[in-house]
């Protein structure tokens, strides 16, 4: 596990899944933790959980002052940011292309796009100053495949996986590298949601009909993708910018038979 003594870490979505996973291993290496997410309850007990220096943000990362907000918190308490890992996102509701709402499809987009975009714009001035940061973002492996029922959340992780590449470009004159990670399917709770949809309500029974799929054979565990995201955030990582990383058991690579 990389050191990460000393280094601020902000992380959005922290209070489950991917999220909590990645502040525990960050607390383990040392930093020093901001952690955000809009369930107020998980997110005092993740932070009472870790052995770390601490600050929660209670916000959504779907309205458009949340980014500004942390990233201020941050600073004020800490006076740096030197990693960031963007990875609060929602899947939607599973049905139709044509059977979702625009206020459903706006919804996805705020949270799983716009909320990337806000990201990196308030902490790429930040970074700028501090000589240089890593920004990794939670895509998804629906990021580089498509699929059914599910079509607003997969062009929300494609659209994130542009701002990935552009950010990078943009960000390493300055010593700011962005990277993302495209993880699925892994044992969360969002996971659970979308086979709870796609089996009309058997959840087993989708799941398994996703793991037939995967050449591996089994789900991934948010600790495995939270690996990946503390080595990209560190400096083991140093000449690693604008890329995707697939964490899908072989998902993406082909049709398994």
């Amino acid at each position: 596990m990389p050191d990460l003594a000393g280094r601020v870490v902000v992380i959005t979505g922290a209070a489950s899944g991917i999220g909590l996973a990645a502040a525990g291993l960050c607390a383990a290496a040392g930093a020093k933790l901001l952690l955000v997410d809009s369930k107020a309850e998980a997110l005092e007990a993740a932070c009472a959980t870790l052995e770390a220096e601490t600050l929660a943000v209670m916000a959504d990362v779907g309205d458009v002052d949340t980014a500004s907000r942390y990233v201020d918190a941050a600073i004020e308490r800490f006076g740096h940011i030197d990693i960031a890992m963007l990875n609060a996102g929602i899947a939607g509701n599973v049905a139709r292309i044509d059977a979702v709402s625009v206020e459903e499809f706006d919804r996805i987009m705020a949270v799983n796009v716009r909320s990337v975009w806000s990201g990196i714009a308030a902490l790429f001035p930040v970074m700028k100053a501090n000589g240089g940061g890593s920004i990794v973002v939670t895509a998804s492996t629906g990021g580089v495949l498509g699929a059914p029922m599910v079509a607003p959340y997969i062009a929300s992780k494609h659209a994130v996986i542009g701002l990935v590449k552009s950010s990078a470009i943009e960000g390493a004159r300055y010593g700011i590298r962005v990277n993302a990670v495209a993880p699925a399917p892994i044992d969360t709770d969002m996971m659970a949601q979308i086979n709870e949809g796609l089996g009309a309500g058997d959840t087993e029974k989708s799941r398994q009909r996703t793991i037939a799929h995967v050449p591996l054979q089994r789900y991934g565990t948010a600790r495995e993708v939270a690996k990946m995201m503390v080595f990209l955030g560190s400096e083991d990582a140093a000449y690693t910018t604008g890329a995707t990383y697939l964490i899908d058991g072989g998902l993406a690579a082909g049709i398994y038979p």
